[in-house]
């Protein structure tokens, strides 16, 4: 992939007072142009003013592209439908990492050496001892991933390629042991090791719900269920995580501590604890005939409740992930047996006044990911403390490839935002004895 941006025939003008400036416009692959403002304090002396950044792009990027108004997501051009209906993740993760979809060959190299990585570092367990056994597991995550570094230092070297890529296959391996090591932990129960026999998927379900007493049988339709939740989760583009881990990344620290930190951004509720909060909205509801009252309270603007699950930062269209994941969400639920699920019953309906109700329509508040992924890892057997676990666990290759992308980019300098300071001018020391 040699794409790069160009500069377009056009200028933008920005005019203040008498005086103007020519701001180069520069054109992607796809996608809006932008306004190059690189140089602007320096010819200006202003700066911009865009809190939370939602209208800069913050870096040159070929890994996802994200068309909200059209509801589109591509990863390395491939739409997300394409790839969650006939691919598995580990092939997502190579098409990530390396730009393109991997022949028969390269799938069955790529496989052997994540598979072959998937085990921690024996001393991992002592660590794990440390934590108090209530400790939510993402609070283990940003600890445990974190902590890789002191394990694994011998690919730290973010100038050595092939430390790089070995530090990545290494996330990729590592996430899923961490991940049922952090749930094992939590509910008492001894850790379970990987076994190389088992696909990716089917390997982290063992690792979660084996118990040693008796022979766990994967099921296939809850491996692939669970491997599709995390194809559609590896990448969302410049999201805040993601960010997070470019801007750690930005001043040279090691991946493990990148993604660490991507882990702890991850953590808040706008972010990745938003399917958690929807779950939690539907049992709030606690029956469909009680649907109507909730509505009027989301449509009521002196009211905080919130209808958790709908609507989009990005996408001003029907979340393309969301038609995916009601389809897994049925086939869970059917494949267990779970035929009159309460949630799925309150969920359905709030889909289909959503979908009909002006309010909505006009608004654009379609559902997304979030409304049906919580139900189906409820479904799976997942506490709700586990749900985001699993988002970081998914998101790990995208952060990965970010940070490499961003590491790898000879234009990429430390992230220093700026700001507009609104505090004290300059004034002079006060002697306590004479403040009052």
């Amino acid at each position: 992939m040699d794409a790069v941006s160009k500069t377009s025939p056009a200028t933008a003008k920005l005019s203040v007072g008498e005086q103007s400036w020519d701001l180069p416009v520069l054109s992607g692959t796809i996608g809006p142009d932008v306004i190059d403002i690189g140089k602007l304090y320096g010819q200006t002396g202003m700066f911009t003013y865009d809190p939370g950044f939602t209208s800069t792009a913050s870096c040159e990027s070929q890994i996802t592209y994200i068309d909200g108004d059209a509801g589109v997501l591509l990863y390395r051009g491939y739409p997300i439908e394409q790839l969650a209906e006939n691919g598995d993740f580990l092939e997502t993760c190579y098409l990530l990492l390396y730009g393109e979809l991997p022949t028969a060959a390269q799938k069955a190299d790529f496989d052997y050496r994540v598979t072959r990585h998937t085990m921690v570092h024996e001393q991992m367990s002592r660590f794990f001892h440390g934590f108090r056994r209530d400790a939510h597991p993402m609070a283990v995550m940003v600890a445990s991933v974190g902590a890789l570094s002191a394990f694994y230092h011998d690919s730290t070297d973010i100038s050595d390629p092939q430390q790089r890529m070995i530090a990545s296959i290494r996330m990729i391996a590592k996430m899923p042991t961490l991940a049922a090591m952090a749930y094992k932990y939590n509910i008492g129960q001894p850790f379970v090791y990987p076994q190389n026999d088992l696909d990716y998927a089917s390997n982290f379900l063992r690792m979660c719900f084996s118990v040693p007493c008796e022979e766990y049988k994967a099921n296939p339709i809850l491996s692939r269920a669970i491997d599709r939740i995390f194809i559609l989760h590896a990448d969302h583009e410049q999201n805040a995580s993601t960010s997070t881990v470019r801007l750690a990344g930005s001043s040279g620290a090691n991946p493990f501590a990148c993604v660490a930190a991507g882990i702890a951004c991850l953590w808040g509720p706008a972010h990745g604890g938003a399917n958690e909060a929807a779950l939690k909205m539907l049992g709030e509801i606690g029956s469909v005939d009680r649907i109507p009252e909730f509505i009027k309270r989301a449509k009521d603007k002196n009211d905080p409740f919130r209808l958790m699950g709908f609507g989009h930062r990005v996408y001003k269209n029907y979340d393309p992930r969301a038609k995916i994941m009601q389809r897994t969400c049925h086939e869970v639920l059917g494949e267990l047996g779970i035929k009159d699920d309460p949630l799925l019953d309150i969920a359905v309906e709030l889909e289909r006044i959503a979908l009909q109700d002006e309010y909505f329509i006009e608004r654009k508040l379609y559902p997304n990911i979030d409304f049906y992924s919580g139900i189906t890892l409820r479904a799976l057997g997942f506490p709700t403390s586990m749900f985001t676990v699993l988002f970081a666990l998914a998101r790990a290759v995208g952060w990965i490839g970010q940070w490499k992308e961003m590491i790898e980019d000879p234009g990429q300098r430390i992230g220093r935002p700026r700001q507009l300071y609104t505090g004290a001018a300059q004034r002079d020391y006060v002697p306590i004895a004479r403040r009052k």
